[in-house]
């Protein structure tokens, strides 16, 4: 069962992914919403009514190495970032084994769009509450997404790990997911075009 988090500026949500892996050594995958329309090409991109989506297959990332420009020609830059294959179960991955996590600063993590998008998604386990903000081309915040508390594996907030984190705007240059003083991990990011 797949618990989303979202607010909505008038663009519909993507459903839960439907995940096909094209090409082992690509650093994307392909994804399909539950809309019926939607085609699944036979490349990293999908092409949707009135939109493109990517989303970012994690799994050819080494543990430890620090993520930035791996995703540039898919469209995204990460700034404080690294791959991790966590060894704490509070922190499960959502598909594969390697997520995202912000370093060297924790409870921070950062990307930017190489052509502005208008939807973001993402599953997140974090420590703590956590804010996913979208801004604009001059750093205004445009949207955000709350996780209201924490969601490790095994406690007790009543919120279940991984949950889908998303938010719609037009003309996204940025994103950040912040949990102050928190650890989190980011798997399954995806946006639109």
């Amino acid at each position: 069962m797949v618990k989303q988090a979202c607010i909505r500026s008038g663009v519909s949500t993507l459903e839960e992914p439907f995940f096909k892996l094209d090409n082992p050594n690509s650093y994307s995958q392909s994804y399909e919403s539950a809309y019926s329309s939607f085609s699944l090409p036979q490349n990293d991109i999908i092409n949707c009514p009135g939109r493109e989506c990517i989303l970012l297959h994690l799994e050819n990332l080494k543990c430890f190495e620090v993520v930035e420009h791996q995703y540039e020609s898919k469209g995204v830059i990460f700034d404080n970032c690294i791959a991790i294959e966590p060894s704490n179960p509070a922190f499960p991955p959502h598909s594969g084994a390697v997520v995202l996590m912000g370093s060297p600063k924790s409870g921070l993590l950062e990307a930017s769009f190489v052509r502005p998008v208008n939807f973001i998604s993402a599953f997140v386990t974090s420590s703590q509450r956590l804010v996913l903000s979208a801004y604009d081309q001059s750093r205004q915040l445009l949207n955000q997404a709350v996780l209201p508390s924490g969601n490790l594996a095994n406690s007790e907030e009543g919120v279940a790990p991984n949950t889908l984190l998303s938010i719609s705007a037009n003309n996204i240059h940025y994103v950040s997911f912040c949990a102050f003083d928190g650890q989190f991990t980011v798997d399954d990011f995806s946006f639109c075009y």
